[in-house]
């Protein structure tokens, strides 16, 4: 009989970068998702203090998310408000499709 090893450490070796690959990739698209779903919950926390004070609004974010950056746009009888935080993709190749560092937004249109 044959001894199969070096076709199982061939086979190893073709798998392992598509594995490690995958791996890295679904933890970056977590990290945007996270990221998103935190945005979210920063953006609907401050739409609740009905303030549209943009330094009392800045003062409230940087204490839950110091790194999100928040911007204001009034227009004509709303009120948009952006919630913007940059996202480091560490997959090679994926920085292909999603451009380094990722900017994940949230935005919530308010009536005055």
């Amino acid at each position: 009989m044959k001894n199969k090893r070096g076709q199982a450490l061939v086979e190893f070796v073709i798998i392992l970068p598509i594995f490690i690959f995958m791996l890295l990739a679904i933890i970056d698209v977590g990290k945007i998702i996270s990221t998103k779903n935190k945005l979210e919950s920063d953006i609907n926390s401050l739409i609740d203090l009905h303030t549209f004070d943009l330094n009392e609004l800045k003062n409230n974010l940087e204490k839950t998310n110091p790194k999100a950056i928040i911007e204001m746009k009034e227009e004509n009888e709303f009120t948009t408000i952006y919630l913007k935080e940059e996202v480091s993709i560490i997959t090679p190749g994926l920085n292909l499709i999603f451009t380094p560092p990722y900017k994940v937004k949230v935005e919530r249109s308010i009536r005055k």
